[in-house]
């Protein structure tokens, strides 16, 4: 096996401690939480109380200060463990960085603390029931309403304070949906000029208005709150415009310079979950007898594990080199999709080939293998399906089409 170089000494002591974190404060609750389909919020105030929500936060709003390297020994220390039900990735690593990245000085301030001490939930809510990876198909709304003093909009006005957008619309399969006390909502503020009309929105559990629809029953992630979030006339007051008025209709634009490292985020998850996969198998393979000897003494069995382990060997130095990118802010977009549309594909092929070796147990929940199985397949739809991923490679290529 290739060694790994991108880890510090100091990486491996915090992995070894959210190991610690993770058999204390997960372990034991994870199938619970399953059959709920949530997980329980004491889970994200322990995080925050250890330090392990928006460690890469400047330490002036709450967070460590860290490099990302720390938010990917968590990816996948979580993955390789199969706890699917945790959102910490998508809070610390999505949410947090949006309003770092986008944020006015009192966004960060109000925002940022609250997210990293676990205090507030985050959540983005990009797809729609007719739009799930065209983000320039949404149709929700948010419309400005001015004040009795006429102002036509935020950033044409006197003062940012008098009116607001009123937002309307519906999103689906949103994870952290259930708990999340703030939302970053993608919704159309111009909805004439198409993409370039999109804005980011700030909206807070308890504004009129807006609801939170059912925990959606899904076919893995099943302690993940995966929900439908709905607005009916929200009035989201001109200050939770993400950005301010710089950032009017600049949505999109925002959404496409963060989707790289969200994707590289799924590539991670997906390396990590595979190895562990192979190496359950491994380990069963070794006890397990079928016809009075071991399943590993098969060529089958052998030769399909090697094959699988130089795949996911493979993987993990792409992976690897694309987390330098990202460090050296070099990531581009092509290079990303690609991590993403590979890893997820074989990822899936790997639970497959997986449980197949496992046989009849391999099909019963209790196994961790077949629950990493469930899990899987999602991967090659979120984030952009992986069809998507393809598109936006081949546009890289000077391929693209209409």
């Amino acid at each position: 096996m290739i060694q790994r170089t991108l880890f510090s000494p100091e990486h491996e002591a915090f992995r070894d401690s959210f190991r610690r974190f993770m058999e204390k404060e997960i372990a034991p609750f994870h199938a619970d939480w399953e059959e709920q389909g949530y997980v329980d919020r004491a889970v994200w105030h322990k995080a925050g109380d250890n330090g392990f929500l928006c460690m890469t936060m400047p330490e002036e709003y709450g967070g460590a200060g860290a490099d990302k390297l720390f938010s990917v020994v968590q990816m996948e220390e979580l993955a390789r463990a199969g706890f699917s039900g945790i959102g910490y990735g998508l809070h610390s690593e999505i949410v947090a960085p949006y309003i770092l990245h986008y944020g006015t000085q009192e966004q960060k301030k109000k925002y940022l603390p609250l997210l990293a001490s676990g205090a507030m939930i985050g959540a983005i809510a990009m797809s729609e029931p007719a739009a799930g990876s065209d983000l320039q198909g949404i149709k929700a709304t948010a419309i400005w309403q001015p004040s009795l003093s006429g102002q036509v909009s935020p950033s044409g006005s006197q003062s940012q304070t008098d009116g607001c957008f009123l937002l309307n619309g519906s999103k689906t399969f949103i994870t952290n949906g259930w708990h999340a006390d703030l939302v970053i909502v993608v919704a159309k503020t111009n909805p004439a000029a198409g993409a370039k009309g999109t804005s980011l929105l700030l909206v807070e559990r308890g504004m009129p208005g807006f609801s939170v629809g059912k925990r959606l029953k899904k076919l893995g992630l099943k302690a993940q709150d995966t929900s439908e979030l709905f607005f009916d006339n929200v009035r989201v007051p001109a200050a939770n415009l993400l950005g301010g008025p710089a950032q009017e209709n600049r949505g999109f634009i925002c959404l496409m310079e963060q989707l790289p490292w969200e994707r590289l985020q799924i590539a991670i998850g997906a390396v990590a979950a595979s190895q562990a996969a192979i190496d359950w198998t491994v380990d069963y393979v070794k006890e397990r007898k079928v016809f009075g000897q071991p399943v590993a003494t098969f060529q089958n069995t052998r030769f399909t594990l090697a094959e699988l382990q130089t795949e996911v060997q493979v993987a993990r130095v792409f992976v690897d080199k694309c987390i330098e990118l990202l460090l050296a802010n070099t990531l581009d977009t092509a290079t990303a999709s690609m991590a993403k549309y590979w890893c997820s594909d074989l990822q899936c092929k790997v639970m497959d080939e997986c449980v197949q070796l496992f046989g009849g147990y391999g099909y019963m929940w209790e196994y961790p293998i077949t629950r990493a199985y469930a899990d899987a397949r999602v991967q090659r739809i979120y984030g952009g399906t992986n069809e998507i991923m393809k598109e936006v490679i081949t546009r890289s290529m000077g391929l693209g089409g209409k």
